[in-house]
C-alpha cells in the first residue's frame, strides 16, 4: 500500500461493518464522507470517530484528514438527536478532541461568509450589472460597514491577529466572489479593500477586549497619553507567533479560577499514581485547559514551576494533546507521515551536498558513512540520520542542542546549562550506537524531563514543549525548527528564512 492510501475499518452501525481501501488520501473530512455515503448508500449527516493510536485507541473525533492513521477504524455517528445513532452510551470520546474555541486553522481558499439580506441583494445586483457594463457598485457606509465587520468576524474565527498577507488573501477573495466591488484605477482592485480591513480588525479586537476575551484583552491597558507610565503598545505583544490556533482561550462558562484550581489540584494527585488514569488526566487537562495557558502566557510563569503546577505536561499522551489543543494538529500521525514521505529524497539531498568540498559537506559526509556502517537499518534509524543531517544542511551546529553521554567511559556529562536539548544515552562508544543509542533523554533548563528509545520520537516531543510550555526555539537550530514547523508541519505564519525556502524548493522540485 503506497504511502498516501488509507485502509480503514469502516464502522456504520452494530450490523455493518466494512473495510474500505482508498488508493489515495481524500483532501478533506468532507470528501471523505462523501466516500463513505456513496459506498455503504447512507442517505443521513454523520460525523466520524477514528481510534487514536496516541492515546490506547480510544475514539477521538475526526477535524482534520491529516489525523487519520493509514490503517485506522473508523465509527460513523450520527447526530445525538437521531434516535437511531449509533453511538453507544458506553463511547468515550478523548477531551482532547472536544470543540476548542476554534476549531481551524486559516484556510487555504478564505470563504467569504454571506453578509445580510440587504447586502447580499446589492452585490447580487451589482455583480450581474458589472457583469454587463464593468461598472463597479457603489455602497452605503452602513453596507460597507456590514461586510467589513462580518469579514472581521470571520477572519476572528480563525485569527486573532491575522497577518498583512493574511488580510490581502482576504480582499483579493472579496474582490474574486463580488466582482463589482473592485476598484476602479487600483492595480489590484481590493488594496483599500485591505486596508479597510486591517483597520476594521483593530476595531474588531478592541471590542472583543472590552468584552474580555483573554487573547486580546492581554494586550490592553498599554502606555497612552492619559497612562504614561505602562508598557509600551508595541513591547511584548502576546500573540501567536507559530501559528497557534487556540493561544489564550477564556475560561469555561461557568469555571473561574478558585475551580480550575481545585481541578489542577486533582490532576497532580492522579500523576503521582503508578497506575495513572490517562483518560482522567486528559479530560482534566482539557477543562483546564484555559488556567494553563494563563498561567503561561499572561503570568509568564517560569517553566519550572509550570511543570511542578502541570506535571502532566511531562506525559508524552499529553504533550500530543496539548498540542492538539493548541493548534488542532495532531503531532505525531502528521509529522511522521510527512517526515517518512520526504526522507528518500532529503536522504538524496543531504548525500549530494556530502559529496561536495566544505565543512558542511565533510560533517555531512562523516555522518552518512557512519550510518551506512549499520549492520541493520530500520525506519527508526532512516528517521534518525534525517534529523541529524537536517541542522548540518541548514548551517547550524547540534553541540549545545544534543548531547552524548557513554556511560562506560564517563561520569553523567554536566547538562545544568541547557536550555533545551537532547541527551544520547550509549551503553558504549561504538559508532554503531549513534543512531540507536539505549535512551534518548528530553533536556528542559537541565532537567531531564522525560526519556525515548527513539531520537525522532525525542525530538518530536521537544517540539511538541515548544508549544506546550510557549518556548521560544533554541537559537543554535532556530532553522530546523522553522523547518519541521513551516513544511513538514504546514504550521506556516510568516516568511520563510532563506535557507528554510531554499530547502523546501529543492526537496519540492522535481528529481
Amino acid at each position: 500500500m503506497s504511502a498516501q492510501a488509507l485502509l480503514l475499518h469502516v464502522h456504520v452501525s452494530k450490523e455493518i461493518v466494512r473495510k474500505l481501501t482508498l488508493f489515495s488520501r481524500p483532501e478533506s473530512v468532507d470528501q471523505l464522507k462523501d466516500i463513505i455515503k456513496e459506498k455503504f448508500k447512507l442517505d443521513y449527516d454523520f460525523s466520524l470517530l477514528y481510534e487514536d493510536p496516541d492515546f490506547d485507541r480510544q475514539l477521538c473525533s475526526l477535524l482534520d484528514i491529516e489525523e487519520l492513521p493509514q490503517k485506522a477504524v473508523v465509527k460513523v455517528v450520527r447526530p445525538e438527536s437521531d434516535d437511531s445513532s449509533v453511538a453507544s452510551d458506553d463511547t468515550i470520546i478523548l477531551p482532547h478532541a472536544m470543540t476548542p474555541d476554534r476549531v481551524e486553522r486559516w484556510p487555504q481558499d478564505f470563504p467569504i461568509p454571506t453578509f445580510s439580506y440587504e447586502v447580499e441583494l446589492i452585490l447580487g445586483e451589482g455583480d450581474v450589472a458589472y457583469e454587463r457594463t464593468g461598472k463597479a457598485l457603489k455602497l452605503s457606509r452602513g453596507q460597507k460597514h456590514d461586510i467589513l465587520e462580518t469579514l472581521a468576524a470571520k477572519m476572528h474565527s480563525f485569527k486573532a491577529y491575522p497577518s498583512d498577507r493574511d488580510i490581502s488573501v482576504v480582499a483579493e477573495a472579496l474582490v474574486t466572489k463580488h466582482p463589482c466591488l473592485k476598484e476602479p484605477g487600483s492595480q489590484t482592485g481590493w488594496y483599500g479593500w485591505k486596508n479597510s480591513l486591517k483597520f476594521k480588525m483593530g476595531n474588531y479586537r478592541a471590542k472583543l477586549s472590552r468584552a474580555g476575551f483573554q487573547e486580546v484583552a492581554v494586550n490592553s491597558g498599554r502606555r497612552s497619553r492619559n497612562d504614561p507610565d505602562k508598557q509600551s503598545p508595541h513591547t511584548d505583544i502576546k500573540r501567536p507567533k507559530k501559528a497557534e490556533v487556540n493561544f489564550l482561550p477564556n475560561f469555561p462558562r461557568g469555571e473561574d479560577a478558585v475551580s480550575l484550581e481545585q481541578l489542577r489540584l486533582q490532576i497532580v494527585d492522579e500523576v503521582k499514581k503508578s497506575e495513572k488514569n490517562h483518560v482522567l488526566i486528559t479530560k482534566l487537562m482539557h477543562t483546564t485547559f484555559a488556567l494553563q495557558r494563563k498561567e503561561i502566557i499572561s503570568d509568564d510563569l517560569p517553566v519550572g514551576a509550570i511543570l511542578d503546577r502541570w506535571p502532566a505536561l511531562k506525559l508524552e499522551s499529553q504533550i500530543y494533546a496539548e498540542f492538539h489543543r493548541i493548534t488542532n494538529l495532531t503531532l505525531k500521525n502528521h509529522f511522521y507521515a510527512v517526515l517518512d514521505q520526504h526522507a528518500p529524497r532529503l536522504q538524496s539531498l543531504f548525500r549530494k551536498k556530502a559529496a561536495r568540498t566544505g565543512k558542511v559537506s565533510d560533517v555531512l559526509s562523516q555522518l552518512f558513512r557512519t550510518y551506512d556502517l549499520q549492520e541493520q537499518v530500520d525506519i527508526h534509524a532512516r528517521r534518525a540520520v534525517v534529523l541529524h543531517a537536517l541542522p548540518a544542511y541548514l548551517h547550524e551546529d547540534t553541540s549545545t542542542f544534543i548531547k552524548t553521554w557513554d556511560m562506560m567511559q564517563s561520569d553523567e556529562p554536566d547538562i545544568s546549562e541547557v536550555p533545551l536539548g537532547l541527551l544520547l544515552i550509549r551503553a558504549n562508544s561504538s559508532d554503531a550506537t549513534f543512531f540507536c543509542p539505549e535512551k534518548i533523554a528530553v533536556l528542559v533548563e537541565g532537567n531531564m524531563i522525560i526519556d525515548f528509545p527513539t531520537l525522532a520520537d525525542a525530538f518530536l516531543v521537544i517540539f511538541g514543549l515548544t508549544y506546550a510550555l510557549h518556548l521560544s526555539y533554541p537559537k543554535c537550530l532556530a532553522n530546523t525548527f522553522d523547518f519541521i514547523q513551516k513544511v513538514l508541519m504546514g504550521l506556516e505564519d510568516g516568511k520563510l528564512k532563506p535557507k528554510v525556502l531554499s530547502l523546501k524548493n529543492d526537496l519540492l522540485a522535481a528529481e
